[in-house]
């Protein structure tokens, strides 16, 4: 799916926030049975975007709600358009820790 080809592209060039943006479409235009997919993958993002402007209160704040939106969905019967949302979680909160 190229919303996600597009973001991750985004995350990996340093620019979580402009990976924000496009989750952040694909959450308001999508399914509303696949709103916890896009939002928490967004929140995520932003949480990125504060962990590398040194604000780590922010960055653990959106970065927990993002976990808790992509546990939820991830628990039910949604696509995940062949992401391991466990995955997800554990490859942001190491670049949280690195600040990358």
């Amino acid at each position: 799916m190229q919303t996600l080809v597009s973001a991750r592209s985004l995350v990996e060039a340093g620019r979580p926030f402009a990976a924000h943006e496009v989750l952040e479409a694909r959450w308001k235009a999508g399914p509303a049975e696949e709103r916890n997919l896009w939002q928490g993958l967004a929140q995520i993002c932003v949480g990125l975007t504060h962990a590398a402007r040194g604000n780590s209160v922010g960055a653990l704040r959106l970065f927990e709600r993002g976990e808790a939106r992509l546990e939820e969905y991830g628990s039910g019967e949604g696509p995940t358009y062949g992401l391991d949302l466990t995955d997800v979680v554990n490859c942001a909160r190491d670049r949280m820790r690195t600040g990358r």
